[in-house]
């Protein structure tokens, strides 16, 4: 972990601080991304954190300035799809029936949030000020890949802060690490890392779909960004230009693979500091 805010930290520059806009998901982990402004801001940095107006976990504070872009009026809409979709991936249904009712919800919630983002990047005002501020970087959470389509139109480097890119395992995919889809936990299957052979096969199974989930998951945001950045582009293409990537994962457990140089391992993050226990 702090090797990968160390070179976060020399992307920014670090003699006179540097400029980061800051793209959180919307309705997404804020927590851990304040974590790192705050130690950000306490290293003399600059921070422009961009939220739409509706989203009241983003709040101003001394380590941040925020600037709010209005959105359509279906807030709780999105924020109950996001609820049904994470209720669904504890439902204990068939894998068949698991794996439609996903598909299903993540194609309304991208629609959701493709069409927040084009309120951002439509946002004439803002984006006059966002190309005036010649920021040094992007931090966003490529989940939700709005902020990676500011950061190409900007011109600027991005750094990823990611919990894992559901549901087909992109980050893998753009990151160029090994996948072994026999073998390694697959969300949507309750399969350890010691499976019986219908269990492999149920893996293996997933893995072969991931294209059609990425499809659906991402569809809007491809539309959207070759409209932006005037030619046609790829989910994969937009992600292959992550400069560092930090993921709050556990290596040993959920990513018991090789990693590239430029990922590094930042769980805990988000966690206070421990204190001992009295006797």
């Amino acid at each position: 972990a702090p090797a990968g805010v160390l070179l976060f930290l020399s992307l920014l520059g670090l003699a006179g601080g540097g400029k980061l806009l800051v793209v959180p998901m919307d309705e997404g982990h804020w927590l851990s991304l304040r974590s790192l402004l705050v130690a950000l801001s306490q290293k003399g940095h600059q921070i422009v954190t961009v939220a739409p107006e509706a989203n009241s976990s983003v709040e101003a504070s001394k380590y941040h300035t925020v600037k709010r872009y209005p959105v359509p009026l279906w807030r709780e809409e999105l924020r109950a799809r996001v609820r049904s979709f994470g209720n669904a991936l504890f439902e204990r249904k068939p894998f068949p029936d698991r794996i439609t009712a996903v598909l299903e919800k993540v194609y309304f919630i991208s629609v959701l949030y493709a069409a927040s983002c084009a309120s951002l990047l439509h946002n004439k005002d803002l984006m006059r000020y966002l190309q005036s501020s010649k920021f040094d970087a992007v931090l966003t959470d490529p989940l939700v890949p709005c902020g990676q389509i500011l950061a190409l139109h900007l011109s600027v480097p991005s750094v990823f802060s990611l919990r894992g890119l559901f549901p087909c395992s992109l980050d893998l995919q753009v990151a160029r690490c090994s996948v072994f889809p026999s073998y390694i936990p697959r969300t949507l299957t309750d399969n350890a890392n010691h499976t019986t052979f219908i269990e492999h096969v149920e893996n293996s199974v997933l893995k072969s779909i991931d294209f059609f989930l990425c499809r659906v998951a991402y569809l809007s945001f491809e539309f959207l960004a070759s409209n932006i950045l005037h030619r046609s582009v790829k989910v994969k293409e937009l992600l292959s230009h992550g400069s560092i990537w930090l993921e709050r994962m556990d290596f040993g457990f959920e990513y018991p693979m090789p990693a590239m140089p430029n990922i590094f391992f930042i769980e805990g993050i988000n966690c206070g500091t421990k204190k001992p226990l009295s006797q």
